[in-house]
């Protein structure tokens, strides 16, 4: 009977030891740091999006008659608002492409109305069109930076499922390797910028 109730004691000791030894926790603090940079992303795409809206009724009131570059961004935003950005969607790949390409879409198109833009001085000159476009340019650098930590957390995870022992804890739990961001067009970065002097 004294053997039974020592058994019942040492069995959640020894089970304690046992995850503390083989990186559950580790696992637990790696998997919350990536949650929280993917929110801190999600909130700078949401910021930037809701932007969109006054930087295109700015425009608008100068250059309507580009309205295949308004309907771009749009129809970008719109592509971007349909896709349900969810703490989940990191551990779908498919859906994570999906949304990533959605962005690179609404980056796109923002380029391209920037461009629009070079062609309406007064346009640049308007108070409202200079302090969206700052909002913007700020909101851009903080994507980046939002995406550089997203990448971090997600390496540091994907390292810690792939290491003996904790390896064995996460397939037992279930932790699948995240899926991270990719360079788009790698050919183009890797290939040496030409100069040309005139």
């Amino acid at each position: 009977m004294k053997n039974s109730k020592l058994s019942h004691k040492l069995i959640p000791l020894m089970l304690a030891l046992f995850l503390s030894g083989c990186g559950y926790n580790a696992i637990q603090e790696t998997d919350e740091q990536v949650k929280a940079a993917w929110a801190e992303v999600l909130n700078q795409y949401k910021r930037r999006a809701d932007l969109i809206p006054n930087l295109v009724n700015v425009v608008k009131g100068y250059a309507a008659h580009e309205k295949e570059v308004l309907q771009g961004v749009a129809d970008a935003r719109s592509r971007v608002g349909s896709i349900q950005a969810t703490p989940e969607l990191i551990n779908d790949p498919a859906a994570f492409n999906k949304f990533i390409a959605a962005q690179n879409g609404m980056q796109s198109a923002l380029s391209r109305l920037m461009l629009v833009v070079e062609n309406y001085p007064n346009l640049k000159a308007d108070a409202n069109f200079r302090d969206l476009q700052a909002q913007i340019e700020g909101t851009e650098n903080r994507i980046t930076v939002a995406r550089n930590r997203y990448i971090k957390a997600v390496q540091e995870y994907n390292l810690m499922i792939r290491r003996f022992p904790s390896n064995i804890t996460a397939r037992v739990f279930g932790y699948v390797i995240k899926p991270t961001f990719e360079v788009e067009n790698e050919a183009e970065i890797s290939r040496p910028p030409e100069v040309k002097f005139e």
